[in-house]
């Protein structure tokens, strides 16, 4: 740690220096988070596409504790189609919001089947169709599935977006190709990944550990939270390996 310094980030930042910022600060980032990774447990595009559709408001762990059950019961579309409501609605109860995810997967099953032969379709346009899927979730099977490059704007991605200057948006959308103009495509799932992970873990909503971040000092956002490298340390969530020190400002 290099102390408390922070970013003086001007309001009158050019997009250049903007885009050269934030590509430094996606570096540091991925240096310090080598292993980032989707954090859902799956094998299959499809086995992706239920657990992407199952986190929404809830954990990756938590859904990653149901999915077993889950993915031996109804291994294909055409299972979810036929499915039992009440048999998904017990398997997925723990995950939240069961209903409305039960009728999701539901109706997921049949456009599968109807539109698409029982396939996970491998693009946006298509994916966006599907009942219960709109671009985060499309995204998540596209970059992880597919190795198609996608930006997931989840509340963490978006939050820290915004925190780094990158955007003022706050739809997620807008977000989405407000970060999409200042990465090369080939970046975009795992700066996806990355940023998560540091949202999860050290950029959180309410109190942000400021002095255990390794952008501390290209954050113009620095010191909202704790500043202090010892009571930071406190706050912070996962178990991190050990990293290098934060980057110094400009460069």
């Amino acid at each position: 740690m290099t102390g408390n310094t922070v970013a003086a980030v001007p309001h009158t930042e050019t997009a250049l220096a903007r885009t050269r910022r934030a590509r430094r600060t996606y570096r540091v980032l991925a240096g310090f988070y080598p292993y980032a990774h989707c954090e859902l447990d799956f094998a299959t595009p499809l086995e992706l596409l239920v657990a992407t559709i199952l986190s929404a408001q809830t954990t990756d762990t938590g859904v990653n504790q149901v999915t077993p059950a889950l993915f031996a019961r109804y291994p294909t579309a055409a299972a979810y189609a036929a499915a039992d409501r009440a048999e998904i609605e017990d398997l997925i109860r723990p995950t939240g919001f069961f209903r409305a995810k039960t009728d999701s997967l539901l109706k997921l099953g049949a456009a599968l089947e109807e539109r698409f032969g029982g396939e996970v379709p491998g693009r946006l346009e298509d994916l966006v169709t599907l009942p219960g899927v709109g671009r985060k979730t499309a995204n998540v099977v596209l970059g992880n599935a597919f190795g198609v490059p996608g930006i997931t704007v989840d509340t963490h991605v978006g939050r820290l977006a915004r925190r780094f200057g990158w955007t003022e948006e706050t739809d997620p959308v807008a977000v989405e190709h407000a970060i999409g103009q200042l990465f090369p495509k080939k970046e975009w799932t795992m700066l996806s990944h990355v940023l998560i992970f540091h949202g999860r873990r050290i950029c959180h909503a309410r109190k942000p550990a400021c002095g255990a971040c390794p952008v501390v000092a290209l954050c113009p956002s620095a010191g909202i939270g704790e500043l202090d490298p010892v009571r930071a340390k406190r706050l912070l969530r996962y178990e991190l390996a050990p990293q290098p020190d934060p980057a110094p400002a400009g460069g």
